[in-house]
């Protein structure tokens, strides 16, 4: 039987390295294929809501009004009017386009050749100096997604692009970019920018105003006219050459729109920034969480805001280093307590801790005032007598300024020459509970230390609440709360809040109103604070505290209340100033320019005789000697020599 022989196998063809490169390019690119679709699903897995663009989360806007209708402040986030493409100037949106995203029109939601390009000018910089970002994909960012930069984010950026232009045209895509891109100052869209930097709607804007506008996308706050004119003008050229680049205008239109740098009027806003600070933080007092968008109405007068900071920046200028002063705080107010300006320091912008309503100042002899009433209150008398002389209570031996005594004085004498020795005697003949229940129901709120110190304004204050308890006097006895806020309006218009009376009532018996006003007529007439007199009838009190490191003055006339306060943040003593020095006659000039065309008018307790508002015992100064000593700038406040508080920090 024969073997069958087997037929040996041929080996399989070899593929040639063009059909390898096809199969396994094939196979890489299904796999490709696979996992960008599985990278894609992940990142779209967790997409914000997309269907309504309207819900995006904001901060409530508040805006503040001042008494005359101005703008004061904007707080939060202020959306203008919605506006569309076809209703803004060409040059607005050409101006956008020019410097973020030129071919708009043409791609598809993103960019390769932008990307390309910012990625070279980016190499050849060493740095970041251009980004490659659609118009479209920063919509999607600043609508959907927070600003981390990490891959998820811009994959996610990228899809969200891609829907965006599939379900929406060109123009609503960059109308909403426009409505809701951040141009500085709070301000979201151009039309909200356009008001608060020109005093316009964004379809007035010239081509100057559209090219500035458009400079800000870069760093709305580096840019800002509001804050470096210069350098926004420098980036609005710029903005100007690149439309030119891109053919929007013409080299002699940009050229004109530079030559001219015409802009609207900026909206007046971020004014009074200590005032309406302290207006923020009281807010929800009145209505409870502020989660809608609010006008308030405020009670400040521009003019007399002006006044105030303008009065107190030349005082620093002209005095301040040569008297070691480098702080100062002004109030003014209406005898009912209205707020009509507050400068709670010299630069806002440096310092927004304010010495108004936060700093807490030894007043030194402006405390005298509650230990007076106190002592009016249980039977003593302006005329009475007592003896100006060193006294000692325990180991604590008070002093007059300078150590001068002058014997058997009248209390009206004791009060307008400041005298330390008599204050003290008061206080301790009613006690300093009854000079601190005096001062609460006049409004203090600070802690006070029930020492005999107290009598000489050892125990610290706001110059606000100081000033608000010597409104008592001006408004005749009836207490006062210093207030700020006169309505409050929500969406539409709705009202709120709405101030209605006020205040505790009579506080102050009127007979003691007409000799506390006898005794503080005699401090402006011929005592310590004769260099504040206004020129019209005016009562009030110096107060220095120890080592000269807090000088006062606060009084009032039949029209209005101040409280003016100088010193140092740290505490440090000045060179000798004292209330009856530089804050009085800054409390002058206040008065004199907000009085200015008003007609004097008689102060409560008016009727005192004029004799004693134009002189007195032991006058010195009074009349006519006492207007040439004025002219001289002669100093004569009796400082009170009272300890620091212990434990207190006079700094933010």
């Amino acid at each position: 039987m024969s073997k069958k022989t087997k037929t040996p196998k041929r080996p399989a063809p070899r593929r040639s390295w063009p059909m390898r490169f096809i199969v396994w390019g094939g196979t890489l690119a299904i796999w490709g294929v696979i996992a960008l679709t599985a990278l894609v699903a992940w990142y779209a897995y967790d997409l914000p809501e997309v269907a309504d663009l309207g819900a995006v989360e904001r901060r409530p806007s508040v805006t503040l009004i001042a008494a005359d209708g101005t703008l004061l402040a904007s707080y939060g986030d202020v959306y203008g009017d919605m506006v569309r493409v076809r209703d803004l100037p060409p040059h607005l949106p050409h101006a956008v386009l020019a410097v973020e995203d030129r071919r708009f029109y043409t791609h598809f939601g993103f960019d390769p050749f932008g990307l390309a390009r910012a990625m070279l000018a980016n190499l050849r910089a060493g740095r970041v100096v251009a980004g490659g970002s659609t118009v479209t994909q920063q919509l999607a960012k600043n609508l959907f997604l927070s600003p981390e930069r990490t891959i998820k984010r811009k994959v996610q950026e990228m899809l969200l692009a891609f829907w965006l232009e599939y379900n929406f045209s060109k123009d609503q895509i960059l109308g909403l970019y426009l409505n809701r891109v951040y141009l500085g100052a709070g301000t979201y869209g151009v039309d909200a920018a356009s008001r608060r930097y020109f005093g316009k709607p964004a379809r007035a804007v010239n081509l100057y105003e559209a090219a500035l506008l458009a400079g800000l996308l870069k760093a709305p706050s580096r840019y800002s006219p509001a804050s470096d004119a210069a350098r926004s003008d420098k980036r609005t050229a710029l903005v100007l050459r690149s439309m030119t680049a891109a053919g929007f205008v013409s080299a002699a239109e940009a050229g004109a729109a530079l030559a001219g740098k015409t802009r609207g009027r900026a909206a007046a806003g971020n004014q009074a920034r200590y005032f309406t600070d302290w207006v923020m933080g009281q807010v929800a007092d009145f209505i409870g969480p502020v989660d809608r968008d609010l006008t308030v109405i405020t009670t400040l007068n521009p003019y007399y805001q002006r006044v105030a900071e303008q009065e107190l920046a030349v005082t620093l200028a002209k005095q301040g280093a040569k008297r070691r002063v480098s702080q100062g705080a002004v109030v003014l107010m209406q005898p009912d307590g209205a707020v009509r300006a507050l400068v709670g320091g010299r630069d806002y912008d440096a310092s927004q801790f304010n010495r108004a309503t936060q700093a807490l100042r030894q007043p030194g002899s402006a405390f005298k005032a509650f230990v007076y009433l106190a002592a009016l209150e249980a039977g003593h008398a302006p005329g009475e007598r007592m003896i100006d002389a060193p006294l000692s209570i325990g180991k604590w031996r008070p002093s007059n300024y300078a150590d001068k005594y002058y014997g058997e004085v009248t209390l009206r004498e004791a009060f307008a020459r400041s005298l330390n020795s008599v204050a003290v005697r008061l206080n301790e003949a009613v006690g300093s509970a009854k000079t601190a229940a005096v001062a609460r129901r006049l409004g203090i709120t600070s802690d006070l230390t029930l020492h005999p110190s107290l009598a000489l304004g050892a125990s610290e204050v706001t110059l606000l609440e100081l000033t608000g308890a010597y409104g008592t006097f001006a408004n005749r006895g009836r207490g006062i709360l210093p207030y700020a806020i006169v309505e409050i309006r929500g969406p539409g218009g709705a009202i709120l809040y709405r101030r209605e009376g006020g205040g505790p009532g009579r506080v102050v018996a009127a007979a003691q109103v007409d000799q506390m006003t006898n005794l503080m007529t005699a401090t402006v007439a011929w005592g310590s604070g004769k260099a504040a007199d206004p020129g019209r009838p005016a009562a009030g009190k110096t107060g220095t505290s120890q080592d000269f490191r807090d000088a006062l003055f606060v009084g009032f006339t039949a029209d209005f209340v101040a409280g003016v306060w100088l010193g140092n943040d740290d505490g440090t003593p000045t060179e000798g100033v004292t209330g009856g020095s530089l804050p009085a006659r800054l409390w002058r000039r206040v008065m004199v320019r907000a009085q200015e065309g008003m007609a004097p008018a008689a102060l409560p307790g008016g009727e005192a005789a004029a004799w004693e508002t134009m002189g007195g015992p032991r006058d010195p100064g009074g009349g006519f000697v006492g207007r040439i000593l004025r002219a001289l700038g002669v100093d004569s406040d009796e400082a009170a020599q009272s300890p620091p508080a212990p434990g207190r920090q006079h700094d933010p």
